[in-house]
């Protein structure tokens, strides 16, 4: 079985995808163009890579591409509330083609890789549509509804709007908007294509999926390639047709270095037993509820055993309680009691906004300085030397000597993932989390790691324990070389 590009997947190729773009439900964003007359509605190529934000929860699907003339005119394609994905067009208000997979897509923490290829005037009424995911074409299907003959692909025809991140499922437009990343997303238009045209497998590592250079494919008139490369212009087509997106409620601070080719970690919106904490903004804010006064609090999704790793979190709101705090833990997983991931479990290491440190659930006043709403701290995970250095707005804590960290054999896990939460007080705090690939809060400075991945408020780079020491971002490509 195909994988999916995870944490430490795969090796620097040569071709890298530079950038992709983050949907936020809570904010409706989404893209949209008008088809003008295609090369030919039968036959199509629909490519797109993602990695999903909403967690699976039971409620609502996460919408991808689609297109509605009215109730009875109109595609979905997306992730059900169940985990699966289907496409389904109506057309007169009859279902006319409807494939539902049997798998399940819950990953938060990884991309995938779906393309559709159409092509009606094939006799077979099973090579009519495929569906391919990470390279491997989905044969297991709940649903299997193929279309007729030569049929016309509502997905395909012109004069119609189509959109990615939201679809029309009844009456008027879906307010299930896709809340994730998006990258790589490619329309051909009326060109035969397989799926060896939009990727390949790994040499050295045969099961990994991974993308390829599209830009040489002949798109036809509705074809397009979006790269988001271009800040001003998210919608920007390179396909060389210059069928342009129009982009609603995304800005420029949506642009991600978080794509299928160097995965950037992210909060864990999968842990999530005790605060039933609200994800947004491409898992990289996180609204607990301690309600419950009993300490809650999130994970990231990449765990390290090895290398030098930096992370910012700025504290948004305390919401009128004490006891925030930022650092690591070996904890993972369901819990039903107190929190004992934040500064608790046995490896648990924390700086909490009183100015305490706290080392498996000692508490000592005599850190560092406090900090409050609009603080952004520093963390810096020296897994080589068993170090944990804290900094305030740029300012490294307890004179810059380091805090140890248990070995990684004495662990609970046998790694490390970054942490962060409230250990008492009630409320709904609010964190904003900065793993280097996407803006979490506002970064007015810019500051790289070493290898030119990550951008932060401060500088990767200090000197702990009177040493000069380099940190890097928590990426797949630092992930294969140091982690």
């Amino acid at each position: 079985m195909p994988l999916i590009l995870g944490t430490n997947s795969i090796k620097d190729t040569g071709y890298d995808v530079a950038n992709s773009l983050r949907f936020n439900d809570g904010s409706s964003d989404n893209i949209q163009r008008t088809y003008g007359t295609p090369t030919n509605s039968k036959i199509f190529g629909l490519s797109w890579w993602v990695k999903l934000g909403k967690p699976y929860d039971g409620s609502g699907s996460q919408d991808f591409w689609g297109e509605r003339a009215g109730s009875n005119d109109r595609v979905f394609m997306g992730i059900n509330a169940d985990g699966t994905f289907e496409y389904f067009e109506k057309d007169g208000g009859s279902t006319v083609l409807n494939i539902k997979t049997n798998r399940l897509f819950r990953d938060n923490s990884a991309w995938y890789h779906f393309l559709l290829l159409g092509d009606s005037t094939q006799g077979t009424s099973s090579n009519r549509l495929k569906l391919y995911i990470n390279g491997q074409q989905e044969t297991s299907l709940a649903t299997a509804t193929y279309p007729s003959e030569n049929y016309t692909f509502r997905l395909a025809i012109g004069s119609s709007t189509k959109y990615f991140g939201r679809v029309g499922l009844g009456g008027s437009l879906s307010t299930n908007y896709y809340d994730g990343y998006l990258c790589e997303a490619v329309f051909v238009d009326g060109t035969v294509t397989t799926h060896t045209d939009y990727g390949e497998f790994d040499s050295d590592s045969p099961t990994i999926w991974k993308p390829i250079d599209v830009s040489g494919l002949t798109f036809g008139n509705n074809g397009f390639y979006l790269d988001f490369e271009d800040s001003s212009a998210l919608g920007n087509d390179v396909s060389g047709n210059n069928n342009d997106f129009t982009v609603n409620n995304l800005t420029a601070v949506d642009q991600s270095t978080d794509t299928c080719t160097n995965n950037f970690a992210t909060l864990n919106p999968l842990d999530n037993a005790v605060s039933q904490a609200v994800f947004s903004q491409g898992n990289l804010k996180s609204t607990m509820n301690n309600s419950n006064s009993q300490g809650v609090g999130s994970t990231g999704t990449f765990w390290v055993s090895s290398g030098k790793w930096y992370v910012e979190a700025k504290l948004v709101d305390n919401a009128s309680d004490t006891g925030t705090a930022f650092g690591v833990t070996g904890k993972v997983g369901a819990s039903t009691t107190l929190l004992d991931r934040v500064g608790r479990s046995a490896d648990a290491v924390v700086y909490t906004d009183a100015g305490e440190k706290a080392i498996a659930n000692t508490f000592t006043s005599s850190y560092g300085s406090t900090y409050t709403n609009g603080d952004i701290i520093g963390i810096y995970i020296d897994l080589d030397n068993l170090k944990i250095y804290f900094a305030k707005n740029g300012t490294l804590q307890n004179s810059g000597t380091g805090l140890t960290l248990n070995a990684i054999a004495n662990t609970l896990n046998g790694f490390y993932t970054f942490s962060v939460g409230m250990n008492a007080g009630g409320g709904s705090p609010v964190y904003e989390i900065n793993f280097g690939g996407t803006q979490s809060f506002s970064i007015s400075s810019g500051n790289t790691d070493d290898n030119g991945y990550g951008n932060f408020e401060y500088s990767p780079n200090i000197t702990g324990d009177g040493v000069a020491k380099k940190f890097y971002s928590m990426c797949s490509k630092n992930l294969a070389e140091y982690g």
